[in-house]
Order: C-alpha cells, then sequence, then structure tokens
C-alpha cells in the first residue's frame, strides 16, 4: 500500500542520525550551562532546524510527484505521516513517565506531583496535545510544552508542518514557493536578530510561554518550506567526501561558542540566521549531491558505507525520542550535589551508546515491525 518507488538518499538518512547524535551531546552539556553564553557544545540547539530542513526535502521529493499524478489523497498522506512518526511517539511517553517515576515523581523545585498527574501527562503527549504552564499536565514546573519528554515539542511542529503542507504548500508553484522561503526568512532573521526569544539566541519552541510558540512555529516553516524548495530546484554535481564535509561542517557549527554579551545578543542571533537561511541549504544541497542513493551503492566501499549510512538513518529517530527521559535522570543526578563534567564523563559516554543500543533495540523489535503491521493493516 505505502511502497516507495523514488530512490532514497541514504546520505540524507545518514546525516539525520549525525545530527541526532549531536543533539545528544547539546543536551548533555545543558546540565553544566548556568546560562546561554556559557554552554558548551553552544549551538546544538540549531540540529532541529537541519531537522526540520531535512524533512522538508524528504517530503517534497518523496511526495510532490504523487500528488500531481492523483496517487495520493489526503487520507493516504495522513496515515503514512502517523504510521511513520506516532509509533515511536507512543513508547517514547512510556519512556517518559517510567522515567518520571524512577525520578521520584517531582517537579525541578522538589514538589511532589501525583502518579495521576503524570498519566495525564502521558496521555497527552501520546496526543501531542501541549502542555501550558501552570497546568496539571505541565509536570516539571518549568514550563516544557511536553514535560515526559521534552524534545517533542519539534514533533508537534513537525506535524503542523505535514499539515500546512498538505492542505497549502504543495499547492503552491516554486516561484510562490521561493517567495514564501524568502518571506518567512525575512521574518526569522528579524526574530534572530532582535533577540525575539529573550534568550539571545533562536532555540525556541519548547514551552507555550512566551514567544516560543511563534518563534518555534517561524523555525518549523522557514527550515520546512526551505527544504521544499531545494528538493524542487534541486539539479544534482558530483561532490565527493559529500558526507565527511557536511559532518564536518555542521559540528562546526553546532560547536561554535555564544557570541555576544549583553547588549550585543545580535550577534549570535545574525550568526543563527546565516547558518539557518543559508549554511543549511547550501549543506543539503551538497549531501543530495553525494547521491549516496541504494541503486548508486556499486563498489565494495560504496556498500561498506552505504551499511554504515543506514545503520546511521535507521536510528535516528528513535535515538532521538527515546534519549531525553534519560537525560531528565542525567540532570537530576548532576544537580544533586553539583558534579562537573570532569565527574560525569564516563557516565555520559555510558549513557551515549547506552542510548544508541536502545534505540537500535526498538528499531527492530518495536518501531519497524510496528509500522509494517499498521501499513497493512490501516
Amino acid at each position: 500500500m505505502f511502497k516507495d518507488t523514488k530512490p532514497h538518499y541514504l546520505l540524507l538518512d545518514a546525516l539525520r542520525g549525525v545530527v541526532a547524535m549531536t543533539v545528544v551531546f547539546y543536551h548533555f552539556f545543558e546540565a553544566f550551562a548556568t546560562s546561554p553564553f556559557d554552554q558548551r557544545f553552544n549551538h546544538g540547539y540549531m540540529g532541529v532546524d537541519f531537522f526540520f530542513i531535512l524533512s522538508g526535502f524528504v517530503i517534497g521529493y518523496a511526495y510532490d510527484d504523487k500528488w500531481r499524478s492523483g496517487d495520493l489523497s489526503l487520507g493516504k498522506f495522513f496515515k503514512r505521516r502517523l504510521i511513520r512518526l506516532h509509533p515511536m511517539v507512543i513508547l517514547g511517553a512510556v519512556i517518559g513517565l517510567v522515567t518520571f517515576f524512577i525520578q521520584g515523581s517531582v517537579q525541578w523545585d522538589g514538589t511532589q506531583v501525583p502518579h495521576w498527574h503524570a498519566v495525564v501527562a502521558m496521555v497527552c503527549t501520546m496526543l501531542m496535545l501541549p502542555a501550558i504552564p501552570g497546568t496539571l499536565p505541565e509536570i516539571r514546573g518549568n514550563g516544557e510544552m511536553f514535560p515526559v519528554n521534552g524534545p517533542y515539542w519539534s514533533l508537534f511542529f513537525e506535524y503542523i508542518g505535514n499539515i500546512a503542507y498538505a492542505l497549502c504548500i504543495r499547492r503552491l508553484s516554486t516561484r510562490k514557493l521561493a517567495v514564501l522561503v524568502w518571506i518567512l526568512g525575512m521574518g526569522l532573521a528579524s526574530f534572530a536578530i532582535l533577540n525575539g526569544s529573550e534568550y539571545g539566541h533562536i532555540g525556541v519552541g519548547w514551552t507555550m510561554a512566551g514567544n516560543n510558540l511563534w518563534g518555534g512555529l517561524l523555525r518549523m516553516m522557514f527550515s520546512y518550506s526551505a527544504g521544499m524548495l531545494v528538493s524542487r530546484v534541486f539539479r544534482p554535481v558530483k561532490i565527493r567526501g559529500a558526507f565527511w564535509i557536511c559532518s564536518a561542517a555542521l559540528i562546526a557549527i553546532f560547536a561554535m561558542p555564544h557570541l555576544g554579551k549583553e547588549g550585543t545578543l545580535w550577534l549570535n542571533g545574525l550568526y543563527d540566521s546565516v547558518c539557518v537561511l543559508f549554511l543549511f541549504p547550501l549543506i543539503l544541497y551538497i549531501a543530495a549531491c553525494g547521491s549516496a542513493t541504494e541503486e548508486n551503492a556499486g563498489s565494495e566501499a560504496d556498500r561498506r558505507s552505504s551499511k554504515v549510512w543506514r545503520f546511521l538513518g535507521d536510528i535516528s529517530y528513535p535515538l532521538y525520542v527515546i534519549h531525553y527521559p534519560f537525560m531528565y535522570l542525567f540532570y537530576a543526578w548532576c544537580w544533586e550535589d553539583g558534579k562537573t563534567i570532569a565527574q560525569t564523563w564516563p557516565a555520559m559516554v555510558g549513557i551515549f551508546f547506552g542510548c544508541i543500543v536502545l534505540a537500535y533495540i526498538v528499531l527492530k523489535l518495536y518501531d519497524a515491525p510496528v509500522r509494517k503491521w499498521l501499513s497493512k493493516k490501516v
């Protein structure tokens, strides 16, 4: 029912895996940051923006032709997206609830939370219903949209992007899509440079408080639309070593220290804007030019690389979904007596590789089988 006929860009999948790992690194170092200025791997929050531009490219590449040929309806599209995304959404919510109980069912300030409040939060997470700060499902007390599994805020916006694409964006001509991308880009740049987040960076969207909702929506809509535009105008050229070029560029971008200080926060906003508006589309283009598709895996070296890229792509989504509940436990452990990086790096290494192993197990024993079963039944 849902068989794909187009070549699959393995290199893009592999980059998604690389970025998922960098997001895990970024989240580790949040435990030791006292402000946006001293956060190590400082710009790791932009990994989400790269996820969005990748998603836009893949969605446009996979589905635009099907809409035009009449092979795809709204119902079929939404079924495909739900089957792809939601099994892991449900499992990640369950893992988040379990780790919340292990942590003692307490908010970050130590306030005890009734178990049934946490269960309500889990159900809301499964239904992708964001928690409003101060309401019953907001069980951690720091305003997260999805307090049993914080990174779900980006999946919330991913769903909005899918809906916007199916109802509107796909109908736009390439010229009109380019105009939309330009308008959204100017809006995002203004938001970043004028410090619309009030954080000194564009790492917004994780809460319903302040400008986060609109900032997160702007982040997603620009990158999602930009990725779709790249998929429409893409004309490949041969680039050797594209995976390594793109991976190194992304890691360097994310590792850049915070730019500017109080009074000059616009410098960091400018950096964010240049990366998201210009460098990410360029990196996406270079990666797509790598032509790492299953059909092009000709030599023995290509086949070995394809296996690695496929592994990185396969674990990327499960890793992103399952890692953060364990971060909550890590944060609580670190903050209990002010542990340092030097004291905790063995635990960080263990959690990092443990999450990769768990992501692979979840993929093989749950995600892939459930999606296969649903594809046959729905």
